[in-house]
């Protein structure tokens, strides 16, 4: 409903402002306001209530999958920066002239980064006693 949003806003904005009377336009505008308020609340609330029982399902394949990209990210962070270098020395040492592949991780960093600002969040609600 949110992509659609931009593409209804000027046609709407478009037949309110055909409506000859100022008052009655006016009050149609916030008529209009506050049902595109109401329709994007009722989005959200569905969204939530999805996240919430799927972070309640006890299988781990459906309520672990935020954890698992979490930890395929560390490792990958931890592979591109610890082993790695060291790896590189190695082969320095052992086989010149032979490269390791490089792992993408400015695709690591764009998944981990908003997931540490979500464990952050996570962390506030465990302190203030909402978390279960």
């Amino acid at each position: 409903m949110l992509q659609l949003l931009p593409l209804l806003m000027p046609i709407i904005t478009e037949l309110v402002g055909r409506i000859p009377d100022p008052q009655a336009q006016a009050k149609a505008a916030a008529e209009m306001q506050a049902k595109v308020i109401d329709v994007l609340s009722a989005s959200d609330s569905a969204q939530l209530q999805v996240n919430a029982a799927e972070a309640a399902h006890p299988s781990l394949f459906v309520a672990g999958w935020r954890p698992a990209v979490g930890w395929l990210c560390v490792f990958g962070l931890g592979v591109q920066t610890v082993v790695y270098p060291l790896a590189g020395w190695a082969l320095t040492v052992y086989a010149p002239g032979t490269s390791l592949p490089q792992i993408d991780t400015e695709t690591l960093l764009g998944l981990l980064v908003p997931m540490l600002g979500i464990g952050t969040l996570r962390t506030v609600e465990k302190l203030k006693g909402a978390a279960r």
